[in-house]
């Protein structure tokens, strides 16, 4: 089964994570699938908005805690791994100039929280939650959260719930400006097919010079930050809150 769907209809290019037996957490394959995707989007002038969604209940719920037990085998580093994965897919999506619009159908986490975030905007359905989970594995935030957390909900919340990794509702998101839209789960495709048709019927080329002033006027140090994401995961990668935060996650969910 491949790990992202996609669909093409009306100018408005819909990707969909599709691991649900894995909550769609991100694996290596699904995140070149998804880095290919968005350059498919980028490269195509028939592609005017793109709709980023989950398959089944969750949106996504980060990288998937097998593949960082397997890596508890190997040396390998978490600072190179962002650098292939994590880092290029964020920067791809805020450097796409185009609309792009997150459809949260469900609980989102860890690097799935800064794919979402990364969008242009965000449509949530009311049960979904936004946990930042780093902390419960002993890391520290990276896919951007660091820099687009705070500046979406301010630095003392942004604090607050990355120490404490308590979820965020979505009714919380909406009021602290994290997301645009909460709507019931039958309305989430059809609120954002209906946001992504005026966006694809509005001036494009202008959208994608005003993302491009923002990334400037707003996240100017992206770049840096990512990479510096990278070189505290890498310490924290090697600490014993790591190890014994990945095998506590895993052993809870196995019960």
């Amino acid at each position: 089964m491949t790990t992202l769907l996609t669909g093409l209809q009306a100018a408005t290019l819909t990707i969909t994570l599709n691991r649900p037996e894995r909550a769609n957490a991100f694996n290596f394959e699904m995140i070149t699938e998804l880095q290919a995707a968005l350059k498919r989007a980028a490269e195509d002038a028939g592609i005017r908005c793109v709709v980023l969604t989950g398959t089944g209940n969750s949106f996504c719920a980060g990288h998937d805690i097998t593949e960082m037990l397997a890596a508890q085998g190997q040396e390998v580093s978490y600072r190179e791994h962002l650098q292939q994965t994590y880092n290029p897919l964020i920067l791809q999506i805020r450097q796409l100039e185009k609309p792009v619009i997150a459809a949260v159908n469900g609980p989102v986490a860890g690097a799935g929280l800064g794919v979402a975030l990364a969008c242009d905007m965000r449509i949530t359905v009311e049960t979904a939650t936004f946990t930042v989970g780093f902390s419960g594995i002993g890391l520290v935030p990276d896919s951007a959260v660091s820099l687009l957390l705070p500046a979406l909900i301010g630095l003392g919340r942004a604090t607050e719930y990355t120490f404490n990794n308590q979820p965020i509702n979505a009714i919380q998101a909406l009021k602290w400006g994290m997301v645009n839209q909460v709507v019931s789960e039958d309305e989430l495709m059809d609120a954002a097919g209906k946001l992504a048709a005026g966006l694809v019927a509005g001036p494009v080329g202008a959208y994608g010079l005003t993302k491009r002033l923002f990334n400037k006027s707003m996240l100017p140090n992206l770049e840096e930050v990512l990479e510096f994401e990278g070189e505290l995961q890498e310490i924290a990668s090697k600490s014993e809150e790591h190890k014994q935060g990945v095998k506590a996650f895993w052993e809870k969910h196995q019960k």
